[in-house]
């Protein structure tokens, strides 16, 4: 090995023939006695041992005797506490042996064929590698996703122009001399109503997470994706993806629905205000119980895709993959959400401004009464929603996406999988730690 920087250390023997320091004098052997330019006192070599330590372990000479002066340090080993290189996958680069901590606390090397490093991965490097992916593929990420969002959106409009009926809760709720028995009926129609556009939500989210799942995990080794491989790649297991959709919705809502049930039967013996808080009360209760089952299989979507797997094995490997990171996934998430909400409301805001300025009642009446504008308001509104989704699709999807590849990633050493699928040569798992 070559003494370069960063590798020699101190009293380390010189490698590839070198001879010992300069500063010191060779020792002599008995084809070179010494000269009488050994001896003469004029020669500052004379003031030096004539028998000097082993190549490997020589020091500075120490001060003359009796001067009270300690010896000098040793001189400082080239190399020697300065940050390692910086390679294409991080310090180091892919082939650095500078491992977790090294002195410097950050993450350990990897190799970044993609758009993330092969490696455990931070929440800043989740979110990074879902934008990442959009910038990189956007032809087919924003192809995929305006497909999905015009879908949804055009059943939201359709449902809300002729099915739903947004007014009847909103009048009973403002009116301050409403009955008990007006109020229960409007919270119901407004909760109805809000369900239902969740729903449709939930599954838009679902199906783009499982179309995209495809570009998202070539994007990670770094190899490119059109449309039509994603729909050829997707379209096996679209079968199983709409009964594992179907699931979820009902192991969710019903669970949630199952705390309203006591109250409701109160209320139809009779008691119509404590049935209705005991309503209330019994489904915020067993909605926390849903939100640990949406997070619990919130990496279904992405096993089934790319595992080829049915609907029960997504399941149970989603669980497997969450057990004992529970609140790290549902931070991710919830942060995923966040961003993707404040990205789709600075689309759809000016959308709705627009409906409302472009309806009866104009942006005034809008602001204050909330009333609904017929159908100019929805579907102005629901292009600027279709606009918003097929931007918010593509981090809220990569963002599950990676997650479930980090958990692959932190339990079961999927990065010497993808690198060898990337073609990185020499590569070993960094920071993975199976089992975890």
């Amino acid at each position: 090995m070559k003494d370069t920087p960063g590798w020699a250390s101190p009293g380390s023997a010189p490698s590839d023939g070198q001879t010992p320091d300069a500063s010191g004098p060779a020792e002599p052997t008995a084809a070179q006695p010494a000269g009488p330019s050994d001896t003469d006192p004029q020669n500052p070599a004379a003031k030096w041992s004539q028998v000097q330590p082993p190549p490997a372990q020589w020091s500075a000479p120490a001060a003359p005797p009796n001067t009270g002066q300690a010896p000098p340090p040793p001189p400082p080993v080239p190399g020697q506490g300065q940050r390692p290189p910086v390679g294409p996958g991080g310090y180091g680069g892919p082939s650095s042996h500078y491992g977790w901590g090294a002195g410097w606390g950050g993450p350990p090397p990897a190799a970044k064929p993609g758009v993330i490093p092969l490696r455990p991965l931070g929440v800043g490097e989740i979110l990074d590698g879902a934008v990442a992916t959009m910038r990189a593929h956007w032809r087919t990420v924003l192809g995929l996703s305006l497909a999905v969002a015009a879908v949804t959106e055009t059943v939201v409009v359709l449902l809300r122009g002729l099915v739903l009926d947004e007014s009847a809760g909103t009048e009973a709720l403002d009116d301050p001399s409403a009955t008990v028995s007006e109020l229960t009926r409007a919270m119901e129609y407004s909760l109805l109503n809000s369900g239902v556009l969740v729903v449709i939500s939930m599954i838009g989210t679902l199906v783009a997470t499982a179309l995209l799942a495809t570009v998202i995990s070539r994007a990670v080794i770094g190899k490119p994706v059109t449309t039509g491989e994603a729909w050829r790649d997707a379209r096996p297991q679209g079968a199983k993806l709409c009964g594992l959709i179907l699931l979820l919705l009902l192991l969710t809502f019903g669970v949630a629905a199952a705390g309203a049930v006591p109250g409701i039967l109160v209320a139809v013996a009779g008691a119509a205000a404590p049935g209705a808080a005991l309503a209330v009360l019994g489904s915020m209760g067993t909605a926390l119980v849903a939100l640990w089952l949406v997070v619990r299989y919130s990496l279904a979507a992405p096993a089934l895709m790319l595992e080829k797997q049915g609907i029960q094995k997504s399941l149970s490997r989603s669980a497997k993959l969450v057990r004992g990171a529970w609140w790290r996934v549902f931070g991710i998430q919830l942060l995923g959400a966040f961003i993707a909400n404040i990205v789709a409301a600075i689309v759809v805001v000016p959308f709705t401004l627009l409906a409302a300025a472009l309806s009866g009642g104009g942006v005034s009446g809008f602001l204050t009464s909330g009333s609904d504008y017929g159908w100019t308001f929805l579907v102005i509104s629901g292009i600027g929603s279709v606009i918003g989704s097929m931007i918010t699709f593509p981090i809220s999807s990569g963002v599950t996406v990676l997650l479930y590849i980090d958990q692959r990633i932190r339990r079961e050493a999927l990065d010497l999988d993808l690198a060898r699928a990337a073609g990185v040569q020499g590569y070993s798992s960094s920071g993975a730690t199976p089992g975890s």
